[in-house]
């Protein structure tokens, strides 16, 4: 019996085993550093470099639900850089976004006043009707860029338990707003995807700038290059409740050490390289005008919303013949996206691309029109897509 159950046992184990390093030849992963350098689709795409990983070797291996003394440690330095009484590490920044507003919202029926733009209202999969029972209410900016306390006060229904917003505006605007939130009884959150490139570019605190707000929600994947990862910060009492939300929800992890030291590699040594970054998509922006596309808005950080149409040219044939480039460019239609890994060479040589096929056209006869056409697209729809 014990023999035979042996035999079985085996067979199982057979069964069950997979080698996934068997995926990759030795130099894939160079070939996948170089790829990501050359791609303007998101910086999510980001890929944790050899550094990086050996620091989260090191990390405290226990049991995040008890207690994992990395992760803690990691939380205690988010609250501390953000003014925060506490905060909580999650997977992601849907989730962090999601957790937040059950966590403010403690009975439906409620209304959360976001920016038309906004991340909650564009992809995350009508998260808050769902999770909290709320009614999105989305204001479109009467400026075309930024919401003002004008508008929040045009468009609030007193008796509303949140507001909400998501983009990046003048920090006297959100001082305002949130005097005006706090007046009438009104909470703030904010979804702070790439809050790092504002300290970086504007020279504000971090705890500064989420000041204002009740509650932030801080991305480590996007901008900073963490595998994964976003924090949610407020008072204890808040993330207290937000905790006991991350179990419902599932996101309750196990030995996130590895993952709290990655991010905090991130912090340290990428976080300073954003001020490039910000450089890097200026040139890019110079360069796209000096060819004669239209910019859709302002490029104030990692972003750059553009048309190619005043000259001839669309976006399928950039996005075509940067991907027969010998070394191959992503790209994703209007937005192109600079983050710690572009190479300077891929902002010239998807420079290159479209300024050939601007003289292409104009060689073929096309005459740039004297109002840069914008497809029917309106700016201030097009400055702050996720």
């Amino acid at each position: 019996m014990t023999a035979n159950m042996d035999a079985v046992r085996a067979q199982i184990a057979e069964e069950v085993k997979v080698d996934l390093s068997s995926l990759l030849e030795p130099d894939d992963n160079m070939k996948g550093f170089q790829e990501v350098s050359r791609s303007f689709i998101s910086d999510t795409i980001t890929a944790p470099t050899p550094d990086m990983y050996a620091y989260a070797a090191k990390a405290s291996i226990g049991d995040a639900v008890y207690h994992e003394p990395t992760t803690l440690a990691f939380e205690a330095h988010m609250a501390k850089i953000t003014g925060k009484e506490d905060a909580l590490f999650l997977p992601s920044g849907t989730m962090s976004n999601q957790i937040a507003l059950r966590t403010h919202l403690k009975q439906p029926p409620y209304a959360v006043l976001c920016d038309h733009r906004s991340h909650i209202v564009r992809y995350e999969a009508g998260g808050t009707a769902f999770h909290s029972g709320a009614h999105s209410q989305m204001v479109v900016p009467s400026n075309g860029h930024h919401l003002t306390v004008a508008d929040i006060e045009e468009n609030i229904v007193l008796g509303t338990d949140l507001h909400r917003h998501v983009a990046l505006f003048a920090y006297d605007e959100i001082i305002r707003i949130s005097e005006y939130a706090h007046s009438v009884g009104v909470k703030m959150h904010l979804d702070g995807a790439r809050i790092w490139h504002v300290a970086a570019e504007t020279g504000i605190s971090v705890k500064d700038l989420c000041a204002p707000f009740d509650s932030v929600s801080l991305c480590l994947s996007k901008g900073l290059g963490a595998p994964i990862g976003s924090c949610l910060v407020g008072t204890k009492e808040f993330v207290a409740k937000a905790r006991w939300f991350r179990k419902l929800f599932g996101g309750g992890m196990r030995q996130t050490g590895f993952m709290t030291a990655a991010a905090a590699y991130a912090l340290t040594h990428n976080f300073p390289r954003l001020p490039a970054v910000h450089a890097l998509t200026r040139k890019l922006e110079a360069g796209l005008r000096e060819i004669g596309i239209d910019i859709l808005g302002p490029v104030e950080t990692c972003m750059v919303f553009f048309d190619p149409s005043p000259v001839g040219v669309t976006y399928a044939e950039i996005i075509e013949r940067a991907r027969a480039l010998p070394e191959p460019i992503k790209l994703g239609g209007s937005r192109l996206v600079v983050h710690i890994q572009t190479s300077p060479k891929a902002v010239e040589d998807l420079l290159s691309v479209i300024r050939q096929l601007a003289e292409e056209k104009k060689a073929a006869g096309f005459v740039k029109p004297e109002t840069p056409l914008t497809n029917g697209r309106s700016h201030k729809n097009m400055l702050f897509l996720y």
